[in-house]
């Protein structure tokens, strides 16, 4: 299969050398020394299951050098995801299937938007990984998951050639018939771990111990919640409470990239965690007292660390 992955970050970088390993045709698209590096040497990917590497020159610098393509992975940060719906509608690479690994609900509306209803596939991805240096991304730990599906009846044969090419690569996949309720299963407890790690500074052991801030994760969840039920999305009522027992066994030092993000001054997805959960609220008439305080408290920081300078 003729795969792209746009964003060469821990997510793209770490399936699309899998699939490379796998004997896909991957191309990477990717920018700065990261490009320079994979271009001369190849994508390294440090994993406990194993270290791999891509062919050199195995990425270029724009959605218009890639050629013909059968399946793309998106991979980038949620605030690039109009600019790179805009360049694949754009590009001529022969109407591939576009698959979004990325965070949240907001992603296949923006690419459907640009690209049609039928060439979107519904997915997620469960996998902690990072760029550890130019050319080279670390894998944390054992979990690396992808859930596919389609949107459509029209859509089943792609999403079923995604999910072997997946399984084929060594992946733990997935082949979901409701992939919208995956994909808003995860968002609930994102939002959550997300809006009070940051919100609160803490890393979730903090914050699943303290009453008041274990009370905020529950009712940001929770009102998360009713928003997808309001949208559509069948949730068994325990659903929050399982979510919240999820969280008492997670390792009490883990915390959100987007309280990372935070500590290094960079600019925060908040638009499309809980401010997104803010806006979807009010089209949809559902109150969510607890999302919109975290919004406006992080506000100052959503485009990076704020100037003392106003």
């Amino acid at each position: 299969m003729r795969i792209a992955v746009i964003g060469a970050g821990g997510v793209g970088g770490y399936f699309g050398a899998r699939l490379a390993a796998a004997g896909n045709d991957v191309t990477f698209v990717a920018r700065g020394r990261h490009l320079e590096a994979v271009r001369r040497s190849g994508l390294l990917v440090r994993s406990p299951l194993g270290e791999f590497r891509t062919p050199p020159a195995s990425a270029v610098g724009s959605i218009s050098d890639l050629g013909p393509t059968d399946l793309v992975l998106v991979a980038v940060k949620l605030w690039d995801t109009e600019d790179v719906a805009a360049q694949l509608q754009a590009a001529d690479l022969r109407n591939p299937y576009v698959l979004s690994l990325q965070n949240g609900v907001h992603k296949d509306i923006i690419l459907r938007s640009h690209l049609g209803e039928e060439r979107v596939l519904g997915g997620t991805c469960f996998i902690s990984a990072f760029i550890e240096e130019p050319g080279v991304v670390v894998h944390n730990n054992a979990l690396q998951k992808i859930v596919v599906g389609p949107y459509s009846n029209r859509q089943s044969a792609m999403s079923e050639a995604a999910y072997e090419a997946f399984k084929d690569a060594g992946i733990e996949t997935e082949l979901s018939t409701d992939v919208e309720k995956v994909i808003w299963e995860k968002f609930i407890f994102l939002v959550g771990l997300s809006a009070t790690t940051t919100a609160v500074r803490q890393p979730i052991g903090v914050v699943r111990s303290n009453d008041r801030t274990r009370v905020l994760l529950e009712e940001v969840m929770a009102e998360t919640a009713e928003v997808a039920r309001a949208s559509g999305v069948k949730l068994d009522d325990t659903f929050v409470d399982a979510q919240m027992a999820f969280c008492d066994n997670l390792p009490a030092t883990m915390t959100s990239s987007m309280h990372n993000d935070l500590e290094k001054g960079n600019r925060l997805e908040l638009p499309w965690l809980s401010g997104g959960v803010v806006d979807l609220a009010e089209n949809l008439k559902v109150a969510v007292p607890r999302n919109r305080t975290v919004t406006d408290i992080l506000a100052p920081y959503a485009a990076g660390r704020p100037s003392a300078q106003v």
